[in-house]
């Protein structure tokens, strides 16, 4: 006989607790294979396309597209034969997993349970059959036509009890949130009788703020003395017309991983920064000379990223108080070893910070071999999350963006950040002469616990000296 086991969502390493279900690779019903990639999921620092450990018929798939799911929660079910009972799972083990661990580990060493957490509801995906008390108060929840309130009235029909019987009517009510309802009792405002401005007729608090307003001018215009000049015929109110509803967009995924890390870096780390701006045309000239010698089929061409990353390595070895992180707990500056070098990439799901691993042991082609690797496994998604961590130092080519400069926010728990703003030509002196030169500005955030201002400076000032006088990094070379 078939035997129905169940694949519940593994650990994705790194930490990771939860992912979002980007795209379903099969159906219910489909023949699936062991190892085959069954779903590719979202998290906060990669998509994966998640294997199932079990051959057979999918018979079940949990949780729509878009929707996020904590590891260990079921994806899908499979039927597998009374043959395939003694492979991987078919003992139903994996069906059965404690609560305590994460179970499946796909990447990493695995996690603690996950947290509880409340589900979320999307407006498009809630019927009307869905009771106001089992949403979040914070979810705008779209109600079917059939609850909604008749056509708006003037606003001298407004008041009554906010959740009573009006003319023989009672029924669901188009509103969510417990503070507009308190606020409609508190003015006897009866909901029923209000027309949403809320996606499908939802009430919102500026509905119920009109109808506050336009009550108290009906019920001042009713109270005024008889000897004071009243218009002929007051105007018709249409009580819920409003603005229309600010736009909200989770923070999740990518965007939220960011968001917490930045904000992290910000409450935590003393950042100082200084900038200067450095003549580039050499640099640009022997990156030329560079690319002719290779000659037209002699390999990849060298990049000024990949140059200014082989600069930066340099520079941290003059100064490895800037390759380092602060462990808080024990009150210690802890100076790395090596240099795994992360930089910007802008793509369409946001940014990401790759990492290039051991760049102080690569020269400038290697890095900028490794630094096109990763950007175009950036631009299709597929960059792994031991990709994108690790990384010791941080650079940042904000220039592409058509920018001069910035002032980097560091990528905690590194101890510093090296912008570079656009190259393009200005006036600068040049051997005592007023001359047009490619210039660039350089500027470098640092964590002020780690060193003080001389040690940022002397950093960036070997920086520029190497971008105006590459001759200058042959030394370490």
């Amino acid at each position: 006989m078939a035997q129905v086991l169940e694949f519940k969502l593994p650990d994705l390493g790194e930490g990771l607790t939860e992912a979002e279900i980007v795209r379903w690779l099969v159906e219910v019903g489909d023949v699936v294979a062991i190892d085959q990639p069954v779903v590719e999921v979202e998290t906060a620092k990669a998509m994966v396309e998640v294997p199932c450990p079990y051959g057979g018929v999918v018979t079940a798939r949990f949780g729509e597209e878009g929707s996020e799911l904590p590891v260990g929660a079921p994806l899908l079910t499979v039927a597998v034969g009374a043959t395939d009972a003694s492979s991987p799972g078919g003992d139903g083990a994996a069906a059965d997993e404690p609560s305590g661990g994460s179970g499946n580990v796909l990447v990493g060493y695995g996690t603690g349970a996950p947290a509880a957490r409340r589900r979320r509801i999307r407006p498009e995906r809630v019927g009307a059959n869905t009771a106001p008390a089992t949403v979040p108060a914070s979810a705008p929840v779209p109600v079917a036509a059939s609850t909604l309130a008749p056509a708006p009235v003037p606003v001298g029909d407004v008041s009554g009890r906010a959740n009573g019987r009006v003319d023989g009517r009672q029924g669901p009510v188009a509103v969510v949130s417990p503070l507009v309802r308190r606020l409609a009792r508190q003015h006897d405002i009866d909901l029923r009788r209000l027309t949403g401005s809320g996606p499908d007729g939802l009430i919102l608090r500026a509905d119920v703020d009109s109808a506050i307003r336009h009550a108290g001018e009906a019920t001042e215009a009713e109270t005024r003395p008889a000897a004071e000049p009243v218009a002929a015929e007051a105007p018709t109110v249409h009580v819920g017309v409003a603005a229309p509803a600010a736009e909200r967009i989770p923070l999740r995924g990518v965007r939220g991983a960011v968001a917490d890390k930045l904000s992290r870096s910000r409450s935590e780390i003393p950042d100082a920064t200084c900038w200067v701006d450095a003549d580039a045309t050499e640099l640009m000239a022997v990156r030329a000379a560079m690319n002719a010698a290779s000659g037209p089929s002699g390999g990849p061409k060298v990049s000024v990223l990949a140059l200014l990353a082989r600069i930066c390595t340099a520079a941290l070895a003059r100064y490895p108080e800037l390759n380092s992180t602060v462990d808080t707990a024990a009150r210690e500056i802890v100076r790395l070893p090596g240099v795994h070098l992360g930089f910007a990439a802008q793509t369409e799901r946001g940014l990401v910070v790759p990492v290039v691993r051991d760049a102080h042991t690569r020269n400038a082609e290697s890095i900028g071999a490794e630094i096109a690797r990763l950007t175009e496994l950036a631009r299709t998604g597929k960059l792994s999350p031991a990709q994108l961590t690790g990384g010791t130092f941080t650079l940042n080519n904000y220039g592409v963006f058509g920018v001069d400069g910035s002032t980097p926010i560091i990528n905690h728990p590194e101890a510093a950040m090296l912008g570079v703003g656009r190259i393009m030509p200005k006036p600068w002196v040049h051997n005592g002469e007023l001359a047009v030169r490619q210039v660039v500005q350089l500027s470098l955030t640092f964590d002020h616990r780690v060193c003080d201002g001389g040690t940022a400076g002397g950093f960036l000032r070997y920086v520029a000296d190497c971008v105006e006088q590459p001759a200058v990094l042959l030394r370490t070379l």
